[in-house]
């Protein structure tokens, strides 16, 4: 990904670290490891606060073994399904893994069973809530998702603001890293999709949970327990960015200069390809 274009949940930092302060956290887990930006945030938090933090990824980034040892961060090499039935309950959970429903709702589900049974609040965030994977399924590694909760995808596909549609080799794709559902929309479908399916189970009148929703940098979301000893101090310094219009309004504007950006790099690729193959038919 261009660095034109902000994307890491370490954007968040103004607004999840004191979100971690006021609910007292000193365990985190992170499922899905942003070496150089998430978890270099999480680590140092953690460190300060007395605590640890555990990052869940089966394939980090080069170097992050050696990092995580150096910073005593702990690591589980395995997908987030696999590994989270044998976690313990920490304080709180960041969820920046495979943002497609399958994998958010089983995680949401296996978390929450984890802190219930531990007599633990919930406090989750969790990125990508908002374009393009809030209802649109991707996947980096399809075959993790069973066939039948698989959407009909594609690698060379990419995703545009306008359209539900995705277009073949145009718009924001993966360029062979990831591949998106071919349509947006309906039934166990994107991040936000599951995050609903979630909160209208798990957010009862014994449990109500609170759900906040910032607009930006693809979306952050924040999922608490409204019976938390510390959920009114949390809520007071979420609630100004819950669904802000300015904020939505800005991170559209960026996205769509980005989407430009794609798009001429798109048509300036094709005429050199077209160059090439002129001056090769010449040659000949």
């Amino acid at each position: 990904m261009s660095n034109l274009l902000i994307h890491s949940m370490g954007e968040f930092s103004g607004l999840i670290l004191p979100t971690l302060e006021a609910a007292g956290v000193k365990q985190i887990t992170e499922i899905g490891s942003e070496f150089g930006g998430g978890s270099r945030m999480l680590a140092e938090y953690c460190a300060k606060a007395g605590g640890q933090l555990t990052c869940i990824d089966p394939e980090p980034a080069d170097g992050f073994a050696e990092w995580a040892e150096q910073h005593e961060v702990a690591h589980i090499p395995k997908p987030s399904l696999e590994a989270l039935p044998s976690c313990d309950a920490p304080d709180a959970w960041l969820i920046d893994g495979d943002h497609n429903y399958y994998t958010v709702m089983g995680e949401l589900k296996a978390v929450d069973a984890l802190m219930t049974v531990a007599g633990r609040p919930l406090l989750v965030f969790m990125h990508d809530v908002s374009w393009p994977c809030a209802r649109r399924d991707m996947y980096y590694a399809p075959e993790r998702v069973p066939t039948e909760w698989r959407q009909p995808h594609s690698f060379n596909h990419g995703a545009t603001l306008d359209s539900g549609s995705a277009v073949y080799q145009q718009g924001f794709r993966g360029m062979g890293q990831y591949s998106i559902a071919l349509e947006a929309g309906g039934p166990r479908n994107g991040v936000l999709t599951a995050i609903e399916d979630f909160l209208s189970a798990a957010d009862t009148e014994e449990r109500p949970l609170c759900y906040v929703h910032v607009p930006a940098v693809f979306g952050l979301g924040v999922i608490f327990d409204a019976q938390a000893p510390w959920a009114e101090d949390v809520a007071a310094l979420l609630a100004p960015f819950h669904e802000n219009d300015l904020i939505a309004r800005l991170e559209e504007n960026r996205l769509r200069n980005y989407l430009r950006v794609i798009e001429l790099q798109d048509q300036l690729a094709a005429a050199t390809a077209k160059t090439v193959e002129t001056e090769t038919c010449l040659s000949d």
